[in-house]
């Protein structure tokens, strides 16, 4: 049997493998074996007993965990299986944190081991206690236009005469007297002031992305960022500015609305806000953010397209803002950009991990190898799709000529390429009708 991300194969045993006897610990839980090699040939050991003893001992007085030791014997040659549970408390060894993600081993520090700790102790970053500041650090009209906002969703019954303080502790934003950090990001008057990497930076490129046009830095809580993200865009950024308040509208000029706005509310919820500013970058063809923090441990890439668990990195500012009707708490919010993508007529999105972070990308063309790779078109087909971004159309006629096939193939190929709306027919049906890009 293969290694994997529960298994892993030793020759013999080296005290530096008690790194992996932590990172199992740490992680799911696995197996350690001693004497197979990597390709699962047992080589056997000649200390098979005295492991059996030794081992038991060292995972208890050098890392304070309880594993299982057991000796097998095969064809006369001994190994040792070591079976390591899945511990609810973080697990060092000398002061460093070892897990494994997939069928490797890693190191954690900084932000990634911040993240860890905390919730191995069944806390969450924005649920701590800001010490450094008060009652007199929140701002008010923030809490006003969220109280407004709550009242059209109807998920959280708030008195029109509520005091600041009230609205917090209903909001479990505090404890006592003293404020968290989810109110700070919230609803903070300088949340930049406790954590100075909170800005959305905002970029329009050219033709690369070392060829920047202009920007800007935006600062501000949650409540003020969500609906000043969209005014700068507007202003500044989009071509045709899209309708941020009518959500039933969608803007087919440029980008769906539905789909911008979860983008910008995925990320303000979503990122990691001791981690790096968030970036949305605008081409050309394309509108992109990227948000520090990836994919929740058990959620991957290929979730994002169905109806996935709801597993949020901030899940006190998630309920605060799913109470004010700014995002569900279905794991749909990846769903609804897939669906505001297709209802436009505009290529799917592109979302994955990437850089220790997530990235979402939205595009207007789809005369875009990698997509029409994808739809499934062949090499003619792309040419041909190019050929008409390129000249503003193509008949069958053309069609033939370029890729020197007949009209029959040239006919069910163009067939093919309006079905998946990569193309539609311009004018009259027949003989030297032309094909122009669909949308």
């Amino acid at each position: 049997m293969p290694e994997n991300q529960n298994t892993e194969y030793k020759s013999s045993w080296r005290d530096e493998y008690l790194k992996w006897v932590c990172g199992f610990a740490n992680s799911n839980g696995g197996k350690l074996l001693i004497g197979i090699d990597d390709h699962g040939t047992i080589l056997g050991i000649d200390n098979a007993r005295e492991l059996l003893v030794q081992l038991p001992n060292k995972f208890r007085d050098v890392l304070g965990v309880f594993a299982d030791v057991n000796l097998y014997e095969f064809e006369g040659k001994n190994h040792v299986e070591i079976i390591v549970p899945r511990y609810d408390v973080p697990i060092s060894l000398r002061g460093k944190y070892y897990v494994r993600k997939g069928s490797s081993l890693q190191e954690l520090s900084g932000i990634s081991l911040n993240e860890f700790i905390l919730t191995r102790t069944g806390k969450t970053w924005d649920d701590l206690i800001e010490e450094r500041a008060s009652i007199d650090d929140i701002d008010e009209n923030s809490i006003r236009q969220f109280i407004k906002d709550a009242k059209t969703t109807k998920r959280i019954l708030v008195e029109d005469n509520i005091k600041i303080i009230e609205l917090l502790d209903k909001l479990r934003l505090t404890e006592g007297e003293k404020i968290k950090r989810a109110c700070i990001i919230l609803f903070g008057k300088d949340p930049g002031r406790f954590y100075p990497n909170l800005a959305i930076k905002i970029g329009k490129f050219g033709s690369s992305d070392a060829d920047i046009k202009f920007h800007e830095v935006l600062e501000g809580n949650l409540i003020h960022l969500k609906d000043e993200i969209g005014k700068v865009l507007n202003s500044k950024f989009l071509i045709h500015p899209i309708d941020f308040i009518g959500m039933q509208r969608v803007e087919r000029d440029e980008y769906p609305v539905l789909a911008v706005r979860e983008m910008i509310l995925n990320a303000l919820v979503h990122r990691n806000y001791l981690g790096a500013p968030t970036q949305i970058r605008l081409y050309d063809d394309s509108f992109s953010i990227w948000n520090d923090g990836a994919l929740p441990d058990g959620i991957k890439e290929e979730d994002l397209w169905i109806i996935h668990r709801s597993k949020p990195r901030n899940p006190l500012i998630a309920d605060i803002c799913f109470k004010g009707g700014y995002i569900d708490a279905w794991g749909r919010g990846t769903i609804r950009i897939i669906e505001a993508c297709r209802q436009s007529k505009m290529p799917e999105p592109l979302m994955k991990n990437s850089q220790g972070g997530f990235l979402t990308v939205i595009y207007k063309d789809t005369i875009r190898k990698d997509y029409l790779k994808k739809i499934g078109l062949n090499e003619r087909q792309i040419a041909s799709a190019f050929y008409v971004k390129e000249n503003g159309s193509i008949t069958n006629a053309v069609y033939q000529q370029i890729n020197n096939i007949g009209k029959t193939v040239a006919t069910n190929e163009l067939r093919e390429m309006t079905e998946k709306g990569v193309l539609v027919q311009a004018g009259t049906k027949g003989r030297g009708s032309k094909y122009i890009i669909g949308r």
